[in-house]
């Protein structure tokens, strides 16, 4: 039961990152930007559409701390390891489809919640960016928080979804590990003063 809770929770995440990128680039800016011209592809025509063009670089400001800015991502977080290489897609693909291999070997062996749905939460975030690399040659990012002139690079759910998990993992590994190691060293010790 849990093994289907945790593939559902990652096929979810990854729907919800793909349909929020294809909302922001179909519905939202095709409309409002000049360059972007043709009808909006529905969304599982646009899922499934490989050697797509990435969409013109747009901003448009929501609040005076926040805006919708299509940006192309061609590394991983915060722009490393960027490439204008037509081959690095695919590796950085290849390095992240390993990376969740790992992570989902590390999930068979763990048993705490708390540590599963960090890990689900990675691996759906690494897969639904390397769906974008292999269908636009970058990943699409568009939510861009910033403080006057100082910005936080653009990122989307899927990248949400991998930050949130690597804090909530860090969070399980150090003190909830700790914790757990206490209750069963008490147990123990409880255990032997029975005996």
């Amino acid at each position: 039961m849990q093994k289907f809770f945790l593939t559902g929770l990652i096929i979810l995440l990854a729907f919800v990152d793909q349909l929020s990128k294809w909302w922001i680039m179909e519905v939202f800016y095709r409309p409002r930007v000049f360059e972007a011209d043709g009808a909006s592809l529905p969304f599982f025509e646009w899922l499934t559409t490989f050697g797509q063009q990435q969409f013109p670089p747009t901003l448009i400001e929501v609040t005076s701390f926040f805006n919708l800015s299509m940006v192309w991502n061609k590394g991983v977080s915060f722009g490393m390891f960027a490439s204008a290489h037509d081959i690095m897609p695919y590796i950085l693909s290849g390095v992240a489809l390993i990376m969740s291999v790992i992570l989902g070997v590390w999930m068979r062996r763990a048993t705490h919640l708390s540590t599963l749905i960090p890990l689900a939460m990675i691996i759906s975030g690494a897969l639904a960016n390397v769906w974008d690399r292999l269908r636009f040659g970058a990943v699409a990012d568009f939510l861009d928080f910033h403080y006057q002139d100082m910005h936080y690079p653009s990122f989307n759910i899927a990248d949400c979804c991998i930050v949130v998990g690597v804090l909530l993992l860090a969070f399980d590994g150090v003190i909830l590990e700790r914790c757990r190691e206490k209750k069963k060293l008490q147990k123990e010790t409880t255990h032997e003063s029975v005996a």
